[in-house]
């Protein structure tokens, strides 16, 4: 049996534990600040063990992961670089679900010189898009033909009849991670050029889509989308685009909201005697007397707006206390949204995954328009959707892992057929699959 320690127990983790504990050559110990979340998840599994754990303390960090043979970090990515370097110390395989940043790819010499997988974005968004991008784009090239245009889609909202609050958004993730991702930038291609987004334009730049079985949706663009061009090794490819999806008028009111500085990180203060119209007049330099006034003037827009309302209904113009003895602007509304966009006892939650293709064949001067679709749903009084299509992709790479059956070393993320084919299949047993869709052009 080999021994994987899961670092983390938040909102995504439990389907994963579930799944590694039911693989007969795995032992399974969750390492957690608060050890209770890891007891809830292990459930007294006699495979299973619980640790009260802290990142911050290296030198327990150090034993946990010397006793392991894989490493699961679900922990916020501001940690994996220091799981990655122990793991590396320590000759231990890695999983992540997070986005590969330059300073873990600079590890993979040094991985691949001691034979270490570092498999990391396999989650949905970075995960299954990933798998069933390259599913299609091995299909195409390995047929003769070339992609030309892509763009991809995904995001996590509320099942329509959970969409019942004015933002059309919910929390099955961190609220902080939501309002750091607002503050972004983007970049992808478009017809042969390059479109740069800045971080105060991301909200403005947005169109809608239509995904099947899903709905009409804004997109907006997710991060860098050129690099993707060489990760998935389409260079004939005009178009390159990522998206995140939200409900309809998201994007108005998260522009309005990261301008009126509700993101902001950098000032502390003591909120003693604080209201939130008092903390949103100061940090638009406002009166909070005439509070609906000054944001109106900051915004230039209508008191009748969306925005307007939707501030009210989340209650940062109102005369309530803040709730929090120091902080940042952003803990505060980080706060607020947690207090007021959740999952009521038994409601689902949705993902929406939406690829488009365009490929020629040039011999047979044939093309065609590919769709590939996932629409997932949470269940009823079990897993979110978001903790299964999270969770899950990574729970089965580690037992890959485990098995010998991914032997390739170094930092990788699931474009090789070696990851995707196998995660992907599993994946669909348990009814979490892309539905593909060809038309010709």
């Amino acid at each position: 049996m080999k021994n994987v320690l899961v670092l983390g127990a938040g909102l995504v983790t439990r389907p994963l534990v579930k799944y590694l504990l039911e693989q007969p050559e795995i032992r399974l110990k969750v390492a957690s600040r608060t050890v209770s979340k890891a007891e809830n998840l292990i459930q007294n599994h006699p495979k299973g063990e619980a640790q009260q754990l802290n990142v911050e303390n290296n030198d327990a960090l150090k034993k946990a992961i010397k006793e392991s043979d894989v490493v699961i970090s679900l922990l916020p990515w501001i940690h994996h670089l220091k799981v990655a370097k122990l793991c590396l110390e320590l000759s231990r395989h890695m999983v992540t679900t997070s986005y590969v940043k330059p300073e873990m790819m600079a590890l993979d010499a040094e991985a691949k010189r001691k034979g270490l997988s570092f498999l990391n974005e396999l989650g949905v968004d970075p995960g299954i898009d990933h798998m069933s991008a390259m599913q299609i784009i091995h299909s195409v090239q390995n047929s003769g033909g070339e992609i030309v245009s892509f763009r991809s889609y995904c995001g996590g909202l509320p099942a329509p009849e959970a969409n019942t609050n004015p933002l059309g958004y919910k929390f099955s993730w961190s609220p902080l991670g939501v309002i750091l991702a607002a503050k972004n930038s983007g970049r992808y291609l478009h017809n042969g050029e390059i479109v740069e987004v800045p971080s105060e334009k991301l909200f403005e730049h947005y169109w809608f889509v239509n995904v099947p079985e899903g709905g009409i949706f804004e997109a907006y663009v997710n991060r860098d989308a050129i690099p993707y061009i060489d990760l998935y090794n389409i260079h004939s490819t005009k178009t390159m685009y990522r998206g995140t999806l939200r409900n309809i008028s998201h994007c108005e009111a998260w522009r309005n909201f990261i301008k009126l500085n509700l993101g902001d990180q950098d000032k502390e203060f003591d909120f003693k005697g604080y209201t939130y119209k008092k903390l949103l007049a100061k940090l638009i330099g406002g009166d909070a007397s005439q509070l609906k006034a000054s944001v109106m003037k900051a915004l230039n827009c209508p008191e009748y707006s969306l925005t307007i309302k939707k501030l009210e209904w989340l209650g940062l113009m109102s005369d309530q206390p803040i709730p929090i003895e120091r902080g940042t602007a952003i803990d505060v509304f980080s706060h607020v949204l947690q207090e007021k966009l959740y999952y009521e006892k038994g409601e689902r939650d949705m993902i929406a995954l939406h690829h488009e293709f365009f490929a020629e064949w040039g011999e047979e001067n044939r093309k065609e328009m590919i769709t590939s679709t996932m629409v997932d749903f949470g269940i009823p009084g079990g897993d979110t959707a978001m903790a299964r299509t999270v969770g899950l992709p990574a729970a089965v790479a580690t037992k890959l892992l485990v098995q010998g059956k991914i032997t390739l070393t170094g930092v990788h993320i699931p474009v090789d057929p070696m990851i995707y084919v196998p995660v992907l299949s599993e994946l669909e047993s348990m009814d979490i699959k892309c539905v593909d869709r060809r038309y010709e052009n």
